[in-house]
């Protein structure tokens, strides 16, 4: 955390001009340990409901090659770790003082099958006008392009920092927004490290060609609650993290 706050001017620029930043091997062993539990263990509930139902894809997710799985219901260790105090200082450097908790998922790449997610925002999910929010994208394997890591491309290479119109791939269902021929840049990182990047950012991920799985754990936090198109409820989670720099206590919350 000391290491972190004194690179927090540096950080928060970085943000601004290029979109992303990374920390690396800052996540704790414990708290790297119980993301890797929960993530399997939701890796296994989602295969039984496809049993269930007789399918191999639902949504996104396509049996025993690439999962999304939210925790924050079934999890109060995810939950803990959400609102843990690194998180809230990662969340603090790149959106300032008030932080909410927005939304969370297990992205997983299964071994040797894991499939590539072509060149998106994340912003280009959400069909409506919305402010930019912070992606907190953290692996719990060691990453690199032969397991189909993340790769960023620059707000200076992108030519534009705002959302544009994403079309949807019939075939996976991604939702894609740029066809250009940038590769963006590889985040090759040890597990535990968090790559930090805002909702504008475009990035994509190749296909894990090794013999183990790719997991990750993102976290979303937002400087205000980001709310559905009526503006009547929260789209996802609205969870207050900081408000004016000071923490936001658990009892705060269920008032």
């Amino acid at each position: 955390m000391a290491a972190l706050a004194a690179q927090t001017t540096e950080l928060a620029r970085r943000f601004a001009h290029d979109g992303f930043f990374v920390l690396e091997g800052v996540v704790p062993a414990s708290d790297l340990a119980l993301l890797r539990r929960e993530c399997d263990r939701l890796v296994g509930e989602r295969d039984r409901e496809m049993d269930r139902l007789g399918v191999d894809v639902i949504d996104l997710d396509h049996r025993g090659r690439r999962y999304f799985l939210h925790a924050y219901d079934t999890s109060p260790d995810v939950r803990r770790f959400l609102f843990s105090d690194l998180m809230a200082e990662v969340a603090r450097t790149a959106l300032g003082d008030t932080v909410y908790v927005f939304n969370e998922q297990f992205v997983v790449k299964a071994a040797e099958r894991g499939i590539r997610f072509g060149w998106h925002q994340d912003s280009g999910f959400i069909g409506y006008p919305h402010a930019r929010y912070l992606t907190c994208w953290i692996p719990l394997d060691d990453v690199s392009e032969a397991n189909g890591t993340v790769s960023l491309l620059p707000y200076s290479r992108a030519g534009t920092r705002d959302v544009v119109e994403h079309v949807r791939d019939e075939e996976t269902n991604d939702m894609i927004g740029y066809t250009g021929a940038d590769a963006g840049d590889p985040v090759v990182v040890s597990a535990g490290s968090i790559v930090c990047f805002s909702s504008t950012v475009f990035h994509r991920s190749g296909p894990n060609t090794t013999e183990h799985p790719r997991r990750v754990y993102v976290a979303q936090y937002s400087s205000a609650p980001l709310l559905d198109e009526q503006r009547s409820a929260p789209r996802h989670l609205a969870e207050a993290l900081l408000i004016g720099a000071e923490r936001v206590t658990a009892s705060d919350r269920d008032r």
